[in-house]
C-alpha cells in the first residue's frame, strides 16, 4: 500500500504531464481516485479533500518549475551579456 502523499504527488505530476494545466479537472481527479487505487487503499479518504491536496501539490510543482525556468533564463542572459562585452 502506498502512502497518501505518494498518490498526491503521482496525481499532480501525471495531470501536469497530460494536460499542462494548473487548474485540476474534477472529472480527471475522480477517475484517478477510483482507477489508481486511492479509493481502495484509503476507503475513508474523501474525494474533495484528495482534490484539495492534489491541487496544492500541482500549484507547488508549477511554481517550482516557473522559478527554475526564471533562474535558467537569468543565467542564460548573464552569460550572453558577458560574451558581448568587448575585451578591455
Amino acid at each position: 500500500m502506498r502512502k497518501l502523499t505518494d498518490y498526491v504527488e503521482m496525481a499532480a505530476t501525471e495531470y501536469l504531464q497530460e494536460t499542462g494545466k494548473g487548474e485540476l479537472d474534477s472529472l480527471w481527479i475522480a477517475e484517478f481516485f477510483q482507477d489508481c487505487g486511492v479509493q481502495d487503499d484509503y476507503p475513508r479518504q474523501d474525494l474533495v479533500d484528495f482534490y484539495a491536496l492534489v491541487q496544492k501539490a500541482l500549484t507547488i510543482n508549477i511554481e517550482r518549475a516557473e522559478k527554475l525556468a526564471r533562474l535558467q533564463l537569468d543565467k542564460t542572459n548573464r552569460s550572453a551579456k558577458r560574451q558581448r562585452k568587448p575585451p578591455s
